[in-house]
């Protein structure tokens, strides 16, 4: 009898099964399935332990999706557009826990505009992935504000309300990490997902996902064909986690090829100056002219990592506050007596 081979495992000794979920319910072929398979690649290759992650997510196609990775781990889904208070709780609670929040165009761009707005000011530390098709597809297939000026519905109607760009608005918000990618582009992805676990603060990364049910036809800006033919990667991206440090130094318009410390390798290529994803004004600029000639632009859009988390501006104390005693967490009756007594 053939004994079946051992299936590899990663730096923690976790095989890639230990990091799916449970079957999707999405329609074959959704943008969304793809993803998923990516954040699963990239928290394999990473080494993250699931029971150390958190999964959040609002409401929509979109935010199905935590159930189908990483089945070990925390999760909420809660209602619509909300999804940045839960996790805003959640890194209070234990801020030891990597936050992954997924949203949808219409949970982020509409209901839950002012939410996205106020994580980002904080800078509270999550991998926020919107998944965007432009439009509902929960609901058959509205525009949502994330449409493009002509994109063409499904019926035939033409949207006539400008865009939101969610990666320029995050910028302008003062986020200090911004990507955007498309769900056919594996390699950028996961890339850009094993990035943004290790920044620290919100990393927003917004995932064009095409809707194969109600917005993958001819004249729709957020098909598989029109996103494929019009994309436009700034430049290749690799990313070495940090384990141990790895060095690497050669010329810019080389490539060299870096072991990494679960015996995998990756090719960097260093592009000359064309692009400075640290500049703000240049990749405010970028996204523009981007608009302007729809193209549509993939890779790093941003990057600063000068500015404090949510977690060091809260001075939290360094124990996860969800495993405090009462007797730490509630203050004394003589506390409470004088602090009455200052408002008499």
């Amino acid at each position: 009898m053939v004994q079946a081979p051992t299936p590899p495992t990663n730096r923690i000794g976790l095989t890639l099964g230990d990091y799916k979920g449970a079957p999707s319910t999405l329609c074959d072929g959704c943008g969304h399935d793809a993803i998923t398979a990516q954040i699963i690649k990239a928290f394999y290759e990473l080494g993250l332990a699931p029971h150390q992650v958190a999964k959040l997510s609002g409401i929509g196609c979109s935010s199905k999706t935590p159930a189908y990775f990483l089945n070990k781990s925390h999760g909420f889904n809660s209602v619509h557009g909300r999804m940045p208070s839960i996790a805003t709780g959640a890194n209070m609670a234990n801020k030891d826990l990597l936050l992954i929040g997924i949203s949808g165009d219409g949970d982020t761009a509409s209901i839950g505009l002012g939410q996205f707005g106020h994580l980002v000011r904080r800078n509270l530390p999550i991998i926020y992935i919107i998944e965007n098709n432009g439009v509902y597809g929960l609901t058959k297939g509205q525009f949502s504000a994330t449409a493009d000026v002509g994109s063409k519905q499904k019926g035939g109607a033409l949207n006539e309300f400008t865009p939101i760009d969610l990666c320029g608005l995050a910028i302008e918000l003062g986020c200090g990490f911004v990507g955007r990618s498309f769900a056919g582009d594996p390699k950028q992805l996961v890339a850009l997902i094993k990035a943004a676990a290790s920044h620290k603060g919100t990393a927003v990364l917004d995932v064009i996902s095409p809707c194969v049910t109600f917005n993958n036809h001819e004249g729709s800006t957020k098909s598989y064909k029109y996103a494929k033919e019009m994309e436009t990667p700034l430049h290749e991206l690799g990313f070495i986690p940090f384990y141990e440090q790895i060095t690497v130094d050669y010329d810019p318009g080389t490539e060299q090829e870096v072991e990494l410390h679960d015996g995998s390798h990756l090719r960097l290529k260093k592009l000359g100056n064309d692009y400075n994803p640290c500049s703000r004004e240049e990749a405010i600029v970028t996204i523009l002219h981007a608009a302007e000639e729809k193209k549509f632009l993939t890779g790093l859009l941003f990057i600063d990592e000068s500015k404090p988390d949510f977690v060091t501006m809260s001075n939290l104390v360094d124990e996860p506050l969800a495993s405090l005693g009462q007797e730490r967490t509630r203050p004394p009756k003589e506390a409470l007596d004088k602090i009455m007594a200052e408002l008499m």
